[in-house]
């Protein structure tokens, strides 16, 4: 986190928000307004805490598990393209490598059926080939 600059970001950029997973709890804590960790379980969470306390914990992760899981899956979605899970090109051509990738994962994601009605229309990074 230090060395790659995330906190000099956030300080840059205070209206910035993330919600991030319990690795980055230290940032959560140095930026409270801006970075949100899921909850520390409750002392003695397995059987000393109320029950109140126990599911509210449980309830609070869970929703914000529900926040998260589509950026997951949409970062999970870039690796399991064979180009990027062994990267082992040139380091300076890794971001066109990304990016091209990210727009044919763009494509895909935009042309997949969805259940519900999109709330904005879905399009492609570049005209489908005929």
């Amino acid at each position: 986190m230090r060395t790659e600059g995330i906190a000099e970001q956030f300080r840059r950029h205070p209206t910035v928000k993330a919600e991030v997973d319990d690795g980055y709890r230290g940032l959560a804590i140095e930026f409270p307004g801006q970075v949100f960790a899921p909850p520390k379980k409750p002392k003695g969470a397995d059987d000393d805490a109320p029950l109140t306390e126990r599911y509210g914990w449980r309830e609070m992760k869970r929703r914000q598990s529900s926040r998260r899981i589509c950026v997951e899956h949409a970062n999970a979605e870039h690796r399991q393209w064979r180009p990027l899970q062994r990267y082992t090109g040139r380091r300076e051509t890794y971001g066109e490598t990304h990016r091209a990738v990210a727009g044919l994962v763009s494509d895909r994601a935009a042309r997949r059926p969805t259940r519900h009605k999109p709330s904005t229309e879905l399009v492609p990074v570049r005209p489908a080939a005929c």
